[in-house]
């Protein structure tokens, strides 16, 4: 009998040549994942242009002292839905745990907490997700486009965004400047 692997806590790294520019060097945190789909919120990227402060203000929430920190493109799916991926000291109405690694919340009590100086202590904002319905996620890692790899939470709050995608190929033991665009076939 086989058994499943599922990807939660882990990044997915977009593959040279993934074939979706709005994948390019793209980095998920694979946040669930079982026999029903997944969800993964993209840290790769910021949204050119918006803070958090502009977020914050479009929901009535003063920011307070919260420095106006970049807002990720969290994913193609749902883009004015945010998330907060944040370290697991604080939780609310809906945070999840993501394999002991981090937390995941997506209701405004966490925007309030922050602004509040009563959040958690490490966080990253993101609009949109990616999702894939039952199966969709295992089909495609058997193709090229995704590499997954293990890591922990300080590739979100230690590492620059900018270096997320060659931090998680390094993880792999990759030199991804060695990577070519193209899959073969034998």
């Amino acid at each position: 009998m086989e058994t499943a692997t599922f990807l939660t806590g882990q990044f997915l790294l977009a593959m040279p040549g993934i074939g979706d520019p709005r994948f390019d060097q793209a980095v998920i945190a694979v946040c669930a994942h079982d026999e029903k789909g997944a969800i993964g919120i993209g840290v790769g990227a910021q949204i050119a242009g918006l803070g958090l402060h502009d977020v914050l203000e479009q929901v009535d929430i003063e920011p307070g002292d919260t420095p106006n920190a970049p807002i990720h493109f969290g994913g193609p799916v749902e883009t004015r839905r945010g998330f907060v991926l944040h370290s697991r000291d604080w939780s609310g109405q809906d945070t999840i745990d993501v394999a002991g690694k981090w937390a995941l919340s997506g209701t405004l009590d966490v925007l309030r907490a922050i602004a509040e100086g009563k959040g958690p202590s490490q966080w990253l904002v993101a609009l949109g997700y990616a999702g894939w319905s039952g199966g969709q996620l295992d089909a495609e890692m058997t193709r090229h486009g995704w590499l997954n790899v293990s890591d922990d939470a300080r590739m979100l709050f230690e590492t620059e965004t900018a270096q997320r995608w060659t931090r998680g190929f390094n993880a792999a033991g990759i030199d991804p400047r060695l990577l070519g665009t193209e899959s073969g076939h034998a």
